[in-house]
């Protein structure tokens, strides 16, 4: 098993939106999804989401100026796949291509996002 680690900043239907896009990317390859978590407090190590993720905050206050962000707070996505290493890599390449579709390019993200 291997994992894919996400930190968002994002409330219920952010973490929706993330948890579709992984799953879409997962229906397309040889992996099969053997774990789920959403951790939004201690991430182990004595690290909290909110020391990991806590700029992802910054980043949505920015981009969205004078708006109240409601329930969204940092919380990390991690996703145990049963894959091998090539496919690991692809899922990660496509899950980030799908989480940021203007790649370099100026723009908004739905979901501010940090992959680990």
């Amino acid at each position: 098993m291997r994992w894919l680690r996400f930190g968002i900043f994002a409330d219920g239907d952010g973490v929706a939106f993330v948890e579709d896009v992984v799953r879409r990317e997962v229906a397309g390859r040889c992996a099969t999804v053997v774990g789920w978590r959403v951790v939004g407090g201690d991430l182990g190590g004595g690290v909290t989401a909110e020391e990991m993720y806590g700029d992802l905050r910054e980043q949505w206050v920015v981009e969205h100026p004078g708006e109240d962000p409601g329930d969204r707070r940092p919380v990390e996505v991690a996703v145990g796949v049963k894959c091998s290493l090539r496919v690991w890599r692809a899922l990660r390449k496509g899950i980030l291509r799908e989480l940021c579709p203007q790649g370099d390019a100026p723009h908004v993200c739905r979901v501010p996002w940090m992959a680990r």
